[in-house]
């Protein structure tokens, strides 16, 4: 069996009505031939009377009712067919009361600090169930997302977008800058003295120190293989090289040490020189500049960073898609914690809930005039784009079914006021 749509209930909740409305007439009209045919004697005349006013009130609000949507039984009568025949102005008086009576900026400013949304959000979210709630249609979005992208259209274009954006960046003068910030109150002496202790401490360490003995023999080994064998004679070849690579690396820490140790240590001046030099080479040797460029050009157009990116995008979005899928996914879970945690900070948060409602507040005082216009146009427009008889439809089946009670009342009203004409009658025979 068919569910009934709540279209259709109306259109049958209407179509009672009309026929109680119709029967109503209809029983009114038997009444007055009932009584006519008695020639209004005794009770008969008060008959009469009732049933013709109950007539003439139900036939004169059947005519205002159908007026409304159409012509009564399809005369050209002036003034009816009212809706249909003013659509026009129907739909720009409702967009009007809409625009101005629903959507005037100070009306939505008071709805808006009335309903404290801030405040709100942040009790909202501060519940497990809505925080979870909140993720999973994150997630939800997330892989639609991602299925979008994977179109191979779709992941052509972007890719050709990046490339042509990545194209127009001028490398060269954007490292300069970014390393002339860098350098400012001496930062980039601070790299190098933890580049310095990083490397000190690396060469401190005995496996390090056996590596470096290790790389001696063998290179003596290869060129100078006589001088070796010399010094096998004298003493063990591996000993004297893990002195050689221990020398070695005290006499570099001790000159590492002294440029850390000393701010104005020569090395340090030819760091901030081959610092600067660069610096200025990146942001004003023309030729400097293109070949950078130019192999940025090369790597943006190589056939293997392309593969590169496409693997990894694969692998990432293999990885989201088997999270996602998963019941206990760590994405959701760091999502609802996110959200939890949002919620958490807002609801306790006094002056981040009233900076959050003054940009809310200050987002509808700027977009509110364009909302308004944008959207009494729409209510308009799409009335005068309707079908005269689709809209008289819609209208007769959201209203229609109270207009018949129009009828009805009218019909029982009629009825009385004849009972009452006729009563003033008989008292202006009797006076008479």
């Amino acid at each position: 069996m068919m569910a009934i749509t709540a279209r259709d209930a109306k259109a049958r909740q209407l179509a009672k009505m009309k026929r109680v409305a119709g029967g109503l007439l209809a029983a009114a009209a038997g009444l007055f031939v009932l009584a006519r045919l008695q020639h209004g004697a005794g009770i008969w005349g008060w008959v009469a009377a009732f049933a013709e006013a109950a007539m003439i009130g139900a036939l004169a609000d059947w005519f205002a009712v159908v007026a409304l949507f159409r012509r009564p039984l399809g005369l050209p009568i002036p003034h009816t067919a009212i809706i249909p025949s003013n659509k026009v102005r129907v739909g720009d008086n409702l967009a009007a009361f809409v625009r101005d009576k629903f959507l005037a900026t100070e009306t939505l400013v008071h709805k808006l600090r009335a309903f404290g949304p801030a405040d709100r959000l942040g009790s909202w979210l501060r519940q497990s169930d809505n925080a979870k709630l909140v993720a999973d249609k994150l997630a939800v979005a997330l892989a639609g997302w991602l299925d979008f992208i994977d179109d191979a259209r779709v992941r052509s274009l972007i890719a050709a977008g990046v490339r042509e954006r990545l194209k127009e960046i001028d490398v060269s003068r954007v490292a300069g800058q970014v390393l002339d910030t860098l350098t400012v109150d001496n930062r980039h002496q601070e790299l190098l003295d933890l580049g310095l202790r990083r490397l000190a401490h690396w060469l401190d360490d005995e496996d390090v120190q056996a590596s470096f003995a290790t790389m001696i023999i063998e290179i003596a080994g290869k060129e100078y293989p006589k001088t070796l064998r010399a010094v096998g004679l004298v003493t063990d070849t591996e000993e004297f090289a893990r002195k050689i690579a221990a020398s070695i690396v005290k006499g570099v820490n001790g000159w590492m040490h002294d440029i850390g140790d000393d701010p104005e240590h020569p090395r340090r001046r030819a760091f901030d020189e081959m610092v600067a030099e660069f610096i200025d080479r990146l942001k004003n040797d023309a030729d400097f500049a293109a070949r950078i460029n130019a192999a940025k050009l090369e790597i943006l157009t190589h056939p293997v960073l392309a593969h590169y990116l496409n693997g990894l995008w694969d692998e990432l979005k293999a990885w989201l898609n088997e999270d996602l899928d998963r019941p206990e996914s760590h994405l959701r879970q760091r999502l609802a914690g996110a959200a939890s945690a949002f919620g958490a900070t807002l609801a306790d948060n006094l002056a981040l809930r009233t900076s959050l409602d003054d940009h809310l507040e200050s987002a509808v005082v700027a977009l509110a005039d364009d909302f308004r216009d944008a959207l009494s146009h729409h209510i308009a427009s799409t009335i005068k784009s309707w079908n005269d008889d689709d809209l008289v439809r819609e209208v007769e089946l959201a209203v229609g079914r109270d207009l018949q009670f129009i009828r009805v009342n009218g019909t029982v009203v009629g009825g009385g006021i004849g009972l009452l004409l006729h009563a003033l009658t008989l008292l202006v025979a009797r006076a008479s």
